[in-house]
């Protein structure tokens, strides 16, 4: 048996938008009904789906010169187990790659843009024809890796989740949640629509948006907007918490609103909701940890760190 018949490469690749859709209306003249129904444009839902399905199969065909291939859908990535020496291949977008990220420890992670003209591609440097270079490179773990700090939930029931980009934790529907958080020696009671905790790769996204919401308002009334957009570097050897829209009354306070999380220093949260609270990573609302009244989360840089192919 060659080197490459014994080596795993796993694909990971996601539904379209027209495969959702077909799968939402049962057939594409259907899903066509109800796109054109709304106005919208449903040649760019084929066009997509045709580039999508066309960089797939020509990225697979490439991939199976350096070893036996195995294709992953998304779906599936929360109950695949990954071999220690699984080389992982991504199909953009961008997305697709963190969300793969937490579900590894260790595996290097190369990310293919199928489509330049749609996605942005700051995960995707290579093109599905860079891999018939790259890959002998990274076979031979000779290509520059970037490090990706992670965060992590742990709960007092026993149950973990990692974050690529962000932690959310409040009410499902993002409504007033009560919670008890503690940071170092303070800690306080709040009232709030959830808190946010970024990672370095994440801090471009939805904490970026926290903070542009937080300068327009201080310049709004007069005062300085100088603490800059939360970005910090991927491999920081810490994360960064923001409360969302604190509520000061008699029982909640709003002076731990924002603020590091350094390494081996976790913050502890307390649930003291009845119903609907949840924490979940990364955007993905449907998967999630339930976070109700009493259950305790210390929130925290990650053991383990993402390893991208640069």
């Amino acid at each position: 048996m060659s080197a490459a018949d014994d080596r795993k490469i796993v694909l990971i690749v996601r539904q379209t938008r027209l495969d959702e859709l077909v799968q939402r209306f049962n057939t594409v003249q259907q899903a066509q009904f109800y796109v054109e129904h709304l106005g919208a444009d449903f040649g760019d839902y084929l066009a997509e789906q045709r580039q999508y399905r066309a960089a797939a199969l020509d990225v697979e065909t490439r991939l199976r010169a350096f070893g036996r291939v195995q294709r992953l859908d998304r779906r599936y990535l929360g109950n695949f187990i990954f071999g220690a020496d699984d080389i992982v291949v991504v199909l953009g977008p961008d997305g697709l790659v963190a969300n793969t990220l937490k579900y590894l420890d260790g595996q290097h992670v190369l990310g293919v843009n199928p489509d330049p003209a749609r996605w942005d591609g700051v995960l995707l440097p290579f093109s599905p024809e860079d891999l018939d270079r790259v890959m002998p490179e990274e076979i031979g773990r000779r290509r520059p890796v970037r490090r990706v700090t992670m965060a992590k939930a742990a709960l007092n029931t026993g149950d973990v989740l990692y974050a690529v980009n962000d932690l959310f934790i409040g009410k499902q529907n993002h409504v007033s949640a009560r919670y008890t958080l503690k940071v170092g020696d303070r800690e306080e009671q709040q009232s709030s629509s959830g808190i946010i905790v970024s990672t370095g790769m994440g801090s471009t996204g939805w904490l970026k948006s926290l903070y542009a919401g937080w300068a327009a308002a201080a310049a709004t009334f007069g005062a300085r907007g100088d603490a800059g957009d939360g970005a910090f570097p991927w491999d920081a050897d810490f994360l960064q918490y923001f409360v969302r829209e604190p509520f000061p009354s008699r029982t909640t306070g709003a002076s731990l609103v924002v603020g590091r999380i350094p390494d081996l220093e976790p913050v502890t949260i307390v649930s003291q909701m009845a119903e609907n609270g949840v924490i979940f990573s990364d955007g993905i609302e449907a998967d999630f940890l339930e976070f109700n009244a009493g259950t305790r989360a210390t929130i925290g840089v990650a053991e383990r760190q993402g390893l991208l192919v640069a």
